[in-house]
């Protein structure tokens, strides 16, 4: 009896494999500290479904997926009992439209891009939704909110309101807090409407220079 290696490609969806056709980084391949658990690979997500059926690693641009990986390193350095933990990555327009198709219609329609309007920068690789973890355990840190709730509780301009009212805790407000810091460190911009969701680049500049990812 014998035993074939298969090549890494071979070992990968085809979801995964399209990914890397297209030009987009595994980000575990640069850094195999940075942790992911895909909320669309599951349904506890806004949408209750699993999008992503055959997907389990995130992927991002490489100029976005360096930058994460800078990121992390300035975590660790800050708290090396962290880690940064991802939710989702690169996100082909595919399931954007699938993610619209819930909300379109719906006061929560504004949480979400439209594939219409051409999507938002995940559907470029260039966002990433992303929390705090400990290092050791995978433990998520309290955020005030699950990560994926559409509504103002997540809101990153409202969080000393949202303190003062006991919504959420001063801590979660803190954990908050850092991981911007350590975000636009590493060259990143906030969502005001999602604690969770950073930017590497502006839509107006993927649209004109990136493919969206189908």
């Amino acid at each position: 009896m014998f035993f074939v290696n298969l090549p890494l490609s071979a070992q990968k969806s085809a979801t995964a494999q399209r990914m890397e056709a297209q030009g987009f980084i595994d980000i575990t391949s640069l850094d195999s500290t940075i942790q992911v658990s895909l909320m669309y690979a599951r349904s506890d997500n806004f949408t209750g479904k699993i999008l992503y059926t055959d997907l389990r690693e995130a992927y991002l641009h490489p100029k976005a997926a360096k930058a994460l990986v800078h990121a992390q390193k300035i975590l660790r350095q800050k708290r090396p009992d962290l880690s940064l933990k991802v939710y989702d990555a690169a996100r082909p327009m595919s399931i954007q439209q699938k993610m619209w198709d819930v909300v379109a219609g719906t006061k929560k329609n504004i949480y979400v891009s439209n594939p219409k309007n051409g999507g938002g920068l995940h559907n470029y690789g260039m966002a990433v939704d992303v929390t705090l973890c400990n290092e050791a355990t995978g433990d998520t840190l309290d955020m005030g909110t699950k990560i994926d709730f559409l509504g103002s509780y997540a809101h990153i301009d409202q969080e000393a309101s949202l303190v003062n009212q006991g919504i959420i805790s001063t801590q979660a407000k803190r954990n908050r807090e850092l991981l911007r810091s350590v975000m636009r460190e590493a060259g990143f911009t906030p969502l005001r409407s999602e604690w969770w969701h950073f930017n590497y680049i502006s839509r107006a500049e993927a649209r004109a220079k990136y493919k969206a990812i189908r």
